[in-house]
């Protein structure tokens, strides 16, 4: 019985309950569900089957180009398209400029359009490094993990009841996870699935090939497999930075109030799980490394203004990583746009 209890909670965790009076005004992101998106059981329109399947054509052609590239090369190319895309794409581009006028307005419109540019670039380059994973001619050495972020996981596992790892897309995220796994954390990721179910097939191959377990978060038995990777004692690595079709709580993030996925903080208070933050970060000598911070959770029971307050922690600490390396962070993201999309900078 309590299993099931649990299922039902990480199950909910996700969904659209409304907040308890007087606590949290909950925000659902992206709510608008149409009948053309799969995961929502709809169907595509011709004109969407055709644009899709032109996207999908595009994107195998070019990883087919690449494929025997080393990941220097898939580097450079992957700057080369970032140059092209902050040439070209407009919106992202007017978006990311918006974004960090808001976190900085201090910084005047030479050094925005200067900053967002090397956004693009950055990013271009990170790309280039996550299509390298595909690679037939190998894949760069894992990131380092530091000591520290080292005793913190494994002293958060020692609890037994299992880790809520909650991270950013910020830097070689994917280069985090699969650096995790090889360091021997037992990492299993969170995700939602692509508009495109080929695509998705595309990231199981991407992250299969360095070890990391995926739950993608409309699949059959997601709910239990977050239950049983905590029970197990588990990592549960949850990306929190970007707006998300769940329910959400306006907390702030990089100084401004933003709708939050509430699911990560509920499952954690239910399960009593421990709560750290990691993501790349700089290290040394430039270098990029991995990094990790205990959320304290002393005190918080399962409730609504819990869930929010501890979300809240998490976007803190969150904030205070991408504004230490604030270049390789999306901000062409609508993160703060209540009208957006809630993919429509990816």
């Amino acid at each position: 019985m309590r299993t099931a209890e649990r299922v039902c909670d990480a199950r909910s965790a996700f969904d659209h309950t409304p907040a308890e009076p007087g606590t949290c005004r909950q925000r659902f992101v992206g709510t608008l569900t149409t009948a053309t998106d799969l995961r929502e059981g709809g169907e595509w329109t011709p004109l969407q089957r055709a644009k899709n399947d032109a996207l999908w054509a595009l994107a195998s052609v070019v990883l087919g180009a690449v494929h025997w590239l080393p990941p220097g090369a898939l580097r450079d190319v992957g700057r080369t398209a970032g140059v092209a895309a902050h040439a070209l794409a407009g919106e992202a581009r007017r978006t990311a400029l918006a974004n960090v006028e808001r976190v900085f307005p201090g910084l005047d419109a030479v050094a925005r359009r200067a900053f967002v540019r090397r956004c693009f670039v950055t990013l271009g380059g990170l790309l280039g490094e996550t299509v390298a994973l595909l690679s037939a001619r190998g894949r760069a050495a894992p990131l380092a993990i530091t000591p520290e972020a080292r005793a913190v996981i494994d002293e958060a596992r020692r609890e037994g009841r299992g880790v809520v790892f909650a991270s950013a897309h910020l830097g070689p995220w994917e280069h985090v996870a699969a650096s995790l796994v090889a360091a021997g954390v037992p990492l299993v990721t969170m995700a939602r699935e692509s508009y495109d179910p080929r695509f998705s097939r595309l990231y199981e191959r991407l992250r299969g090939k360095t070890g990391v377990r995926v739950v993608w978060r409309s699949s059959a038995g997601a709910a239990a497999r977050i239950v049983r990777t905590l029970r197990e004692g588990r990592v549960l690595g949850v990306p929190m930075d970007l707006r998300a079709r769940v329910a959400s709580c306006d907390v702030p993030f990089l100084g401004h109030d933003a709708p939050t996925a509430l699911g990560p903080a509920r499952i954690a208070l239910r399960a009593r799980a421990a709560v750290v933050v990691g993501t790349a970060a700089p290290g040394d000598n430039g270098a990029i490394v991995i990094t990790a911070t205990r959320v304290p959770t002393d005190g918080l029971v399962p409730s609504a203004t819990a869930a929010r307050d501890l979300t809240a922690r998490i976007n803190a600490e969150l904030s205070r990583r991408i504004l230490a390396l604030p270049h390789a962070w999306v901000w062409m993201h609508d993160r703060w746009d209540a009208t957006a999309s809630a993919e429509s900078a990816l």
